[in-house]
């Protein structure tokens, strides 16, 4: 039995609220279960250096967590530094965002999706990317109902969800008390088109067998395919 009741195929309750933010070209607040993740996207004209005079646009991800996101408080990052956990993540985040876009389409300009984790209950990294491609999204629309860019640069939804091993069984969307106590551990992220970006898998207690990735590749599947529905509905 899951701590939290459901069943291994179940996903956490999923909410969308889009045009939370007053200034940001596109924002979200995305809610999985009791994780919490505030997305936003800012349009730059003009790209980072190294893509001055290229045709190619950029987007690029920054994700952070509130000193009250988890049990105890943590110091703000910025005042000591991030940690190779944080900066790893963003990385993510930006690589798995810009497998969806086609930064011809976009031009030369740079788009930074913020992600800040108001309430952690595991599956941040995955929440920030469903809902980083949210903001994207509606920043797009806005460049293109804007006539800034001639064709739509995202070519494909990008929703991510983690999987695991659980006392012996294979789940989809792990919450803290399983991600904590995970013999197996998964991220996965696919476009909407089931096609994967990015899969991050490690042997927390357990090694695991073939098969046994198969399982969470197939339940990794079914629950991106929920996130990409909660997406179209978000943004419709």
């Amino acid at each position: 039995m899951r701590p939290s009741g459901r069943q291994i195929d179940e996903m956490r309750p999923i909410s969308i609220e889009t045009g939370v933010t007053r200034h940001a070209e596109g924002s979200c607040l995305i809610r999985c279960g009791d994780t919490h993740v505030l997305c936003t996207a800012s349009i730059e004209d003009r790209p980072p250096p190294f893509l001055r005079n290229t045709g190619l646009g950029w987007v690029t991800a920054e994700y952070g967590m509130l000193p009250r996101a988890t049990h105890t408080r943590m110091r703000r990052e910025a005042k000591n530094g991030q940690s190779g956990r944080t900066q790893e993540i963003q990385r993510l985040i930006g690589r798995s965002l810009r497998a969806g876009v086609d930064r011809v389409a976009l031009g030369e300009r740079q788009i930074t999706i913020d992600c800040d984790v108001i309430q952690a209950d595991g599956g941040t990294r995955c929440a920030a990317i469903t809902g980083g491609w949210v903001a994207l999204r509606l920043a797009v629309n806005k460049m293109l109902k804007a006539g800034d860019v001639v064709s739509d640069p995202i070519v494909d939804h990008v929703a991510a969800v983690s999987c695991g091993v659980y006392a012996g069984q294979p789940v989809v969307d792990l919450d803290y008390p399983e991600d904590s106590e995970a013999g197996v551990d998964g991220n996965f992220v696919m476009t909407g088109t089931g096609r994967l970006i990015e899969v991050q898998m490690s042997a927390e207690g357990a090694t695991f067998s073939r098969d046994e990735m198969g399982t969470l590749l197939d339940l990794a599947g079914q629950g991106t395919a929920l996130l990409v529905e909660a997406q179209k509905a978000a943004v419709a």
